[in-house]
């Protein structure tokens, strides 16, 4: 089938490239805009307590006062507010409230801090349109007016809140989007040109996969719209990585092998057919696998993950698309002046240093098994002291930002939860009135939870069937303490609600707890359908059962070396309270996936060197010798353009950057070198089992006529899908 494809795309490279340029311009000129969520609670379907809880008070209290924005002021000098300061906070706050801002309902003063030295405007906003990009820029209006009403008094004021964290969120991904595009194109151009040495082969990728970054992400665009999918804008950061990464992989791939058919004396447009129809299995099972691990993603129950599954499997799927048509279309147009002014593409370099690593692996493949093997399991170890986190907002932007320092500002001047406090709603379950008498006890209770700072009785609905009670924590809304603390709230106000009424519990701290409890669940559903996907995967392309098996064994050891070495750096070294809460899905679907591309390329090219009638220990050594050099460039590669997206300044890209980075350096550079063919080595024939893929295909040549050391006849190609000569 991929020998038919190259045929085709080789034969009519012009209309190639024309319905890819017709495609691109289609797509992107029709494509709606792709919207952005910075809600957390979008992200949680209906059935949890805190979405339930939020469906109560729009109900109840529709006119329930809930701050989208915080303005918090304080003396230039840092000194107690004077009578003079609190007239002026009164004034900026009514002209504030006359100024009719967009999306803006509300604007209240709120109260003095204990110490007299903080006070607070809170501003309501629109609660049907929360974490919308609308919000943000009512906020950015918010922020300019509020600081030009204070000029002229002693007053420093800043802006905080769930809008004005949006808004620098926003700001914060558009730089972090900017240094990811510019690190990951330079990485590429720099990397190439050092492989190759030829400058069209260095632009070419970003050129083409530039192209295809567009087509997908109108794509992504129109599924999101179809099936009202939620958006987050780490999602365009994550993007730029994996088109870019993934797609100079696939470039990789085929262009070693084009070289290869080359230096075999093919003629260059049947090199480019040969190339597409051997490496054209290796690329589809490696885009097949990350796919497949994507789209398992749709089985989560965090909106945000839903959205990012579909998204990079669209990615990744146009990405295969055009490593197999528009790729080989414009190469074979250029044919091997693509390689210019470099004349080392002619003649096959000996690959001696991984040829003294074939050799090691080939001569002792249980002592590299087992040393290999205890550096992925000793770096696992620092999985048993991981800890999530669920602060979205300070997690996607740097803490110097206005809204992060209005917030730890309130932690120390207020109560730590007062920011963002609890409410324990009480409802009747038969819709009579609530009976009043009872709620002093209820509220003592409540309070009487460890964590709770206190407990208020603010209000009840009109109709008298629900009341509000207000819970303020001791601890900040995405602490582990406060989530543990609202927990225990849960427990007591659903065990001890009077009879014949029902409570739910909501708030951030609310939010998060089923967050929690919904990335726990996906831990149990997305990784082991993703496993057995894959699995599926490598056994329809190894034709074995086997190999499978250890391959994502390997693979899985690997994932618990990275997330090992991450706790290890960011919550033992760097002192972090603990890694973000979805880190370890979009790790283990990143390394798992795309970490089982270089194993697949290594372990056919393994199966064809045993074809050639070489042993298992034989075959291992051959197929690092002439497989490493590719594996290493594409794992260099793509660790480093996912290590650009440490450079976007916020925690959750800096921790994913490190940690998929980490993980395909240990995939590339531990597994596919080392352990997966030792393995393989050592496990001899049976990996096979039960098909017959090492089995030789024609007697073993005889020296000097075919062979590693010789020019097979033009035309030929006995080279399996992923192997590559450097």
């Amino acid at each position: 089938m991929f020998r038919r494809i190259g045929n085709t795309v080789v034969r009519h490279p012009v209309w190639t490239i024309v319905a890819w340029l017709i495609a691109a311009v289609a797509v992107i000129a029709t494509a709606p805009g792709l919207p952005s969520n910075s809600d957390e609670s979008s992200f949680l379907p209906k059935s949890y307590e805190s979405i339930k809880a939020s469906v109560t008070q729009e109900k109840a209290f529709p006119s329930a006062f809930t701050p989208s924005a915080i303005a918090l002021y304080q003396r230039t000098d840092g000194g107690k507010l004077t009578a003079a300061d609190q007239k002026d906070i009164a004034r900026i706050t009514t002209e504030l409230g006359a100024k009719h801002i967009d999306q803006v309902q509300k604007v209240v003063p709120g109260p003095p801090s204990k110490d007299g030295k903080y006070s607070m405007t809170l501003v309501q906003m629109d609660n049907k349109n929360a974490g919308q990009p609308k919000q943000a820029d009512a906020a950015k209006v918010l922020r300019d007016d509020v600081k030009q009403l204070a000029k002229g008094t002693h007053l420093d004021v800043k802006l905080g809140g769930s809008a004005a964290q949006a808004l620098d969120q926003q700001d914060s991904s558009k730089r972090g989007q900017a240094l990811i595009g510019f690190g990951t194109f330079a990485i590429i151009l720099v990397t190439l040109l050092i492989i190759f040495r030829a400058p069209i082969l260095a632009i070419l990728p970003l050129v083409l996969i530039g192209l295809v970054a567009g087509i997908a992400n109108g794509l992504i665009a129109y599924a999101t719209k179809l099936f009202g999918l939620q958006a987050n804008s780490s999602i365009s950061s994550i993007l730029i990585v994996v088109l870019f990464g993934v797609g100079t992989d696939y470039f990789l791939f085929l262009m070693f092998r084009y070289r290869e058919r080359l230096r075999a004396g093919d003629e260059p447009k049947l090199a480019m057919v040969n190339a597409v129809g051997r490496v054209g299995e290796a690329i589809a099972s490696a885009a097949g696998a990350v796919i497949i691990a994507f789209l398992a993603l749709v089985l989560s129950t965090l909106g945000f993950l839903k959205q990012m599954g579909p998204a990079l499997a669209i990615a990744v799927g146009v990405t295969l698309l055009a490593g197999l048509t528009l790729i080989p279309a414009v190469v074979s147009l250029i044919g091997p002046k693509v390689f210019w002014p470099s004349k080392s593409w002619q003649r096959e370099p000996e690959n001696a240093r991984f040829a003294a690593l074939g050799r090691g692996v080939r001569r002792r493949p249980a002592l590299t098994a087992v040393v290999s093997g205890l550096v992925l399991v000793a770096l696992s170890l620092g999985t048993l002291g991981f800890k999530a986190t669920f602060d979205l907002a300070s997690g996607s932007m740097p803490k110097t930002k206005e809204s992060m320092v209005v917030q730890d500002e309130m932690q120390k001047a207020y109560s730590a939860g007062a920011a963002s406090p609890t409410d324990v709603f009480l409802s009747t379950s038969d819709g009579k009135p609530l009976d009043t008498s009872g709620f002093a006890a209820y509220a003592q209770k409540l309070g009487a939870v460890d964590g709770v700072a206190n407990v208020r009785m603010s209000q009840v609905s009109k109709d008298g069937t629900t009341a509000d009670f207000t819970v303020t924590l001791k601890y900040e809304a995405s602490t582990d303490k406060a989530i543990e603390a609202v927990g225990k709230v849960r427990d007591v106000a659903h065990s001890d609600a009077p009879q014949g009424t029902k409570a739910v519990v909501g708030g951030i701290s609310s939010i998060y707890k089923d967050i929690n409890t919904a990335v726990n669940h996906d831990y149990k559903t997305v990784f082991p359908v993703a496993a057995l996907l894959i699995m599926v995967i490598l056994g329809l392309l190894l034709r074995s059962v086997v190999a499978p098996l250890y391959l994502m064994a390997s693979v899985g050891l690997g994932f618990g070396a990275t997330l090992g070495a991450t706790v290890w750096i960011f919550q033992n070294g760097e002192g972090h309270s603990g890694l973000m809460f979805m880190l370890p899905v979009i790790m283990y679907l990143f390394v798992v996936a795309i970490g089982t591309d270089y194993n697949i390329l290594m372990i056919a090219r393994l199966r064809e060197e045993a074809r050639e009638g070489r042993e298992p220990r034989e075959a291992a050594g051959m197929a690092l010798k002439y497989a490493g050099p590719t594996v290493a460039a594409a794992g260099f590669i793509l660790a480093a353009t996912f290590a650009t997206m440490m450079l976007a300044g916020n925690s959750l890209l800096t921790e994913m950057g490190f940690a998929v980075s980490f993980g395909i350096i240990v995939a590339a550079f531990v597994m596919a070198m080392f352990f997966t063919p030792s393995l393989t080595a050592l496990i001899g024939h049976a990996a096979w089992w039960p098909g017959h893929g090492d089995r030789a295909e024609q007697p073993t040549p005889a020296a000097g006529t075919t062979g590693h050391g010789s020019v097979p006849a033009p035309g030929t190609d006995r080279d399996a899908v992923g192997g590559h000569r450097n």
